[in-house]
């Protein structure tokens, strides 16, 4: 049984025919082409840069972006579907949806036409790989305290700064940077600009970060020093509106999290059943214990309730209607359930579920850090209480 028929929910209503063979599609790719080397990519921390050109050949990326701009002319709903294929396949570190879902859209909802033009095609085939400079060392959920400065000088910006934790770190070379144009403005004085590092005089990459989970993602430092752009990469008509496009576009970061959770979760639930069905204790499959039944009866309850929760999500999100304190309200849930999950399938394995050659190992890695990325469950139910 394949991860996603094992909860009883009917096919979503944002997932067409024409997403649903996104999803086989991208699982066919990822299981021929990651999956089989996935183990060597934890090792290294990285995963190709030719891996992502055949990703992009392969109509993966930007699969929301419109085809005038190189992309497939999808919407969310493509990009779910790929989503959830990393997490059905266990590839869940290829940075793949923070490249499509997360970077590609702050260029195409505020960017120049001409940065559209120049720099969205190049993102489609994975010539461009993408990521956020967000977080630095003094700086996480508080998007305000960013320290990072950019400093006009004539046509040109001077940033100086570092960033930390930046996902596809070692790979970019397109790198949105959260910076203050004007620090004296608080949150009004912070803007968005692009970077392409490739020959980028003062750009410095740190080291690739060694995490508990998520091992085949290159997670890194970077430094700029005295680092000179043109102004033209400046996102939006004018300094200062970078807050405002981080606010816009969290609600979909937030959702990207929630269905990488629920597919997770489907994964393991689904490792786990046949698992338990197989194993024997005291001459008998563990499935047979009353104790084996409740756990996963529970688990799979919840399991069914959050993939009906994550779906209406999705559904709102395409029709332009989930507001920032749901998005809050289904990452943190969902992300909370993933800990859960992972951790009672993993000791239904007993031993084996501590060794990572088992895929539940990895699994139970990998879900810690869906609590703090994205905005960490504590700031999550801070926004939901300003709902109140």
């Amino acid at each position: 049984m394949r991860p996603q028929e094992i909860l009883n929910v009917p096919k979503p209503t944002w997932e067409s025919d024409e997403v649903s063979m996104v999803r086989d599609m991208a699982t066919k790719f990822l299981e021929a082409e990651i999956a089989p080397n996935y183990t060597n990519y934890e090792k290294d921390e990285i995963i190709p840069r030719a891996q992502w050109e055949k990703a992009g050949a392969n109509g993966l990326l930007c699969a929301s972006v419109p085809e005038e701009y190189g992309g497939a002319g999808g919407t969310y709903a493509h990009e779910a579907a790929i989503i959830e294929a990393l997490g059905h396949t266990g590839v869940d570190g290829f940075g793949i949806a923070l490249h499509s879902a997360i970077v590609a859209p702050y260029i195409l909802n505020h960017g120049s036409e001409e940065q559209k033009q120049k720099w969205l095609p190049r993102l489609a085939t994975g010539e461009l790989i993408g990521a956020i400079a967000m977080t630095e060392p003094a700086a996480g959920s508080d998007l305000q305290g960013v320290k990072t400065s950019a400093v006009k000088d004539g046509n040109q910006y001077r940033i100086n700064g570092s960033k930390t934790f930046i996902t596809n770190g070692q790979n970019a070379n397109l790198i949105i940077v959260v910076a203050k144009t004007d620090p004296s403005k608080g949150a009004k004085g912070t803007s968005l600009i692009v970077i392409e590092t490739d020959g980028l005089e003062g750009f410095e990459r740190g080291r690739n970060l060694d995490k508990i989970g998520m091992k085949s993602n290159d997670t890194s430092e970077l430094f700029f020093n005295d680092v000179k752009v043109p102004t033209s990469n400046l996102i939006g008509v004018e300094e200062g509106l970078g807050f405002i496009q981080l606010m816009t576009e969290l609600p979909q970061e937030r959702l990207i999290i929630a269905n990488q959770a629920i597919a997770a979760i489907e994964t393991a639930l689904a490792l786990t059943i046949a698992y338990v069905k197989e194993r024997k204790a005291f001459g008998k499959a563990i499935i047979d214990f009353q104790n084996t039944q409740f756990k996963l009866a529970e688990l799979k309850s919840e399991a069914t309730a959050m993939r009906v929760f994550v779906n209406h999500c999705v559904e709102q999100h395409l029709q332009g209607k989930l507001d920032a304190a749901t998005a809050s309200m289904v990452k943190y849930l969902s992300t909370d359930l993933q800990g859960k999950v992972m951790d009672e399938c993993l000791q239904f394995f007993g031993g084996y579920g501590y060794m990572n050659e088992y895929p539940i190992a990895r699994m139970f890695r990998d879900a810690r850090v869906q609590r703090i990325y994205g905005g960490t469950n504590e700031i999550m139910k801070l926004l939901i209480a300003r709902t109140l």
